[in-house]
């Protein structure tokens, strides 16, 4: 590792980039962390320094940019649900577009060279294939998808202009905590399936629900590729290291390549946790594709990563042990 000057990374005190900040930190790496822990928390930061602000705050991201010489950034600042994007989608554009921009700006003023972004499989909207390529057509059907599309685009032409070098991550389905059990999810309201069903099983939640169980899979519940957040942000260090190299940007799916069906996580909670759920059926929710799996072939050439945990009782795991700890 020959990185000397801190790695600036937004958004690390959230659920992800808290996992990304660890993982730097026992790779010696030095780290500021910009969060303003609307939705992240100070005690998930253990390495680096935490400032409390925005990443669109452009005098205070200068500020930093400057007095730490930084040349790396990872940018994970952004508000992710969904349907709240829907609701309120000028508040994904302001936050999730906007901010990116003013972040760029700052980076191209201070000769920032490398730039890491956490994208998002929601650009592809409901895609015709199963298995999803990085060039499956992008064609996003809520805010939240197109928000993070556009900050990819920003990217890309800003990269065309000037030397910066980036890798934008798309993300498939998220799960997991720290085996350690140090960090985890600790998202308040959270929507993802493995975390709102260990809440059940923990009894912070009296039923979970399956939204549709008519799709044409196996068992007619959406079947979705699960990726250990540990596996998730080891990418990234991966993807820095491939900066470091030299490496032209790029654009990558982060996923297994294979999906297990809603049915099949939740066998598996009660499986781990000993217990019965109450399990409600619900009609499909709109814009819910039947099946969504990476094609993850090329992150694994392009940046020689390889997953670790890629195990859905390793994944249950992990999480029922992080929501036993927030009890």
């Amino acid at each position: 590792m020959a990185e000397t000057n801190p790695i600036l990374v937004t958004g690390g005190a959230g659920y992800i980039g808290s996992h990304v900040v660890r993982q730097l930190g026992e790779a010696g790496y030095p780290v500021v962390v910009l969060d303003n822990l609307s939705t992240g928390f100070e005690d998930a930061v253990i390495h680096g320094e935490l400032v409390i602000g925005d990443s669109g705050d452009r005098e205070l991201v200068s500020r930093l940019l400057q007095q730490y010489a930084v040349d790396a950034v990872m940018h994970f600042a952004a508000h992710t649900i969904v349907p709240e994007s829907v609701a309120d989608p000028l508040k994904y554009y302001g936050n999730n577009t906007s901010s990116t921009r003013n972040l760029l700006s700052c980076c191209q003023q201070h000769g920032v060279k490398r730039f890491i972004f956490s994208s998002t499989a929601a650009v592809y909207g409901i895609p015709d294939n199963t298995e999803i390529t990085e060039d499956t057509t992008v064609a996003p059907i809520n805010p939240y998808g197109l928000s993070k599309l556009m900050s990819e685009w920003m990217l890309r032409d800003l990269a065309a202009a000037s030397d910066l070098r980036y890798i934008a991550l798309r993300y498939f389905n998220v799960a997991g905590s720290d085996p350690a059990g140090r960090i985890g999810q600790s998202t308040k309201n959270a929507t993802l399936l493995v975390k709102v069903a260990c809440e059940a099983a923990v009894g912070k939640r009296d039923h979970i629900a399956i939204f549709g169980t008519d799709y044409p899979t196996p068992d007619g519940t959406g079947v979705r590729d699960y990726i250990h957040v540990e596996d998730l942000a080891s990418a990234h260090l991966k993807a820095l290291d491939y900066l470091d190299g030299g490496g032209e940007s790029q654009v990558l799916n982060v996923g297994y390549g294979h999906g297990y069906s809603v049915r099949e996580v939740l066998d598996m909670v009660e499986q781990v946790a000993e217990l019965k759920l109450d399990i409600r059926e619900q009609p499909r929710r709109a814009g819910d594709p039947p099946t969504l799996i990476a094609a993850a072939d090329r992150i694994r050439e392009v940046l020689g990563w390889q997953p670790e945990y890629d195990d859905l009782k390793v994944i249950v795991e992990t999480s029922l042990n992080w929501e036993r700890k927030l009890l």
